[in-house]
């Protein structure tokens, strides 16, 4: 499982990294797919970074954090911070469909993976907390 999640940060850091480029980007970006699907609208509102970070660097940071961690054999702080990111993610995708009315597809992409992640790694944490349920000693009269 560790290594799966390791993949799915690496996917994930990768996407995060396309919408940074768009952030500090001022070319016509690709993902301008209609008036609903604007990626370069999403990364240059005020909501694309926080105290002057933006936000796809988060995730950048972010997705590195939960690699190493599930490398690390970390399974609770793993599903801690995914489940984490995944609200913050939601909190996000929110942003882009109730105030900018618009989405961005690679903040879509990494609402996804982070999603996926959360449930790996919770899957991860529930199974090996049944394995070693199963494998402790039972004494019998």
């Amino acid at each position: 499982m560790r290594f799966a999640i390791a993949f799915l940060a690496l996917a994930g850091a990768v996407v995060a990294s396309f919408a940074l480029r768009i952030h500090y980007s001022t070319e016509t970006e690709p993902c301008s797919i209609n008036e609903k699907w604007d990626c370069g609208i999403v990364n240059h509102s005020p909501y694309a970074e926080i105290f002057h970070i933006p936000v796809a660097a988060i995730g950048i940071a972010g997705y590195i954090v939960l690699g190493g961690l599930a490398l690390a054999r970390r399974r609770n702080l793993v599903a801690v911070f995914a489940c984490v990111g995944l609200g913050f993610s939601l909190y996000l995708t929110g942003i882009e469909r109730y105030v900018l009315e618009v989405y961005c597809l690679y903040c879509v992409t990494s609402l996804a993976i982070i999603g996926l992640l959360a449930a790996v790694s919770l899957l991860w944490v529930i199974t090996t907390a049944i394995g070693r349920h199963r494998a402790k000693p039972r004494l019998r009269w």
